[in-house]
């Protein structure tokens, strides 16, 4: 019989993006993640953390069990990190994601991007986001959607589709265009199309999409029915992501396929730098209307970050 998983407290906003980065660590670092949404009470809602003066007050009880010291807590983003450095003064072992806007010192292990741009002998710094996607994951996708595409042409090109954000807008004209741009490609380059929108994406952008790619060589998830969001990364032959989406990006990268990113009107110096870095890399290409394939490997920096989290945490490294 298996024992079970450590447990890692996890202590994070209950957004999708924060579960899937802190989730997604400690699954690969062999810990059961259990979350404790993090949500700022009354005027501290409106102030940043760095400003609160007791973080543990400025939030709604979190109600950590009695014994959060004995195993690691992971926090994320600018509360997290006010929130977790207090918890480290209470002596819990604390891995930070995401550049906390306090001195690394504070923290037994933060995990950061490159372009955060940190230093400290206790900071990992990493090109992507983090996220729980494995070859076994990705090997059991396959088998359980390759039928399921089975009637679609090769090569298959699968489609990632964010939503408009603070940054770069998606919204019909820019869904029209990006469905402009796959049916031209469709039609030069012969490929099937597999495409998925997220929970973000406008409903008049999810209509353009079917609307345009109706018919016997494309097929568009409608929100109903299993998510086939893993099952699309790991039955492609080519990947087109929208660039509003970090994690996406990153979970992409993270498969043996080439991956096209379709821009969008905005402006994000972050991305903008997380993206250089991918195409610098020769991991990702502008996505142009046409099918382009190079040879790539994955790139995948949550497995380092992992074996640091069991290293700082005084566990022993994973086979």
């Amino acid at each position: 019989m298996q024992a079970p998983l450590r447990p890692a407290t996890v202590i994070a906003p209950d957004l999708a993006g924060m579960r899937s980065q802190t989730f997604g660590l400690a699954q690969r670092a062999g810990l059961e993640p259990e979350l404790h949404a993090l949500a700022p009470r009354g005027l501290w809602r409106h102030m940043p953390a760095a400003w609160w003066p007791a973080p543990l007050r400025a939030i709604k009880p979190l109600n950590l069990p009695d014994t959060y010291r004995d195993n690691p807590v992971i926090t994320i983003g600018g509360s997290g990190g006010a929130v977790g450095a207090a918890l480290r003064r209470e002596g819990a072992c604390v891995i930070q994601v995401q550049n906390p806007r306090l001195s690394p010192t504070h923290f037994d292990l933060v995990i950061a991007n490159h372009h955060d741009r940190l230093r400290g002998p206790n900071v990992v710094l990493t090109r992507t986001a983090l996220h729980g996607m494995t070859p076994a994951l990705l090997a059991q996708a396959r088998h359980d959607w390759m039928p399921r595409l089975a009637h679609l042409p090769r090569p298959l090109v699968a489609v990632l589709v964010g939503g408009g954000n603070g940054r770069f807008r998606l919204g019909p004209a820019e869904g029209a265009a990006l469905a402009g741009e796959l049916l031209a490609m469709m039609r030069r380059d012969h490929v099937g199309i597999a495409l998925t929108p997220s929970r973000r994406t406008d409903p008049a952008v999810c209509r353009e999409l079917q609307r345009a790619l109706a018919g016997p060589d494309a097929w568009v998830w409608d929100q109903t029915g299993p998510n086939p969001y893993l099952g699309l990364l790991a039955c492609a032959d080519a990947i087109v992501v929208t660039m509003d989406s970090v994690s996406m990006v990153s979970e992409a990268v993270a498969t043996s396929v080439p991956v096209m990113v379709a821009t969008l009107p905005g402006r994000s110096r972050r991305i903008g730098h997380f993206l250089r870095e991918l195409e610098q890399a020769g991991r990702i290409r502008p996505f142009a209307g046409r099918l382009e394939t190079w040879g790539v490997m994955p790139l995948d920096d949550t497995e380092v970050a992992a074996q640091a989290v069991r290293h700082y945490s005084g566990l022993p490294p994973l086979a």
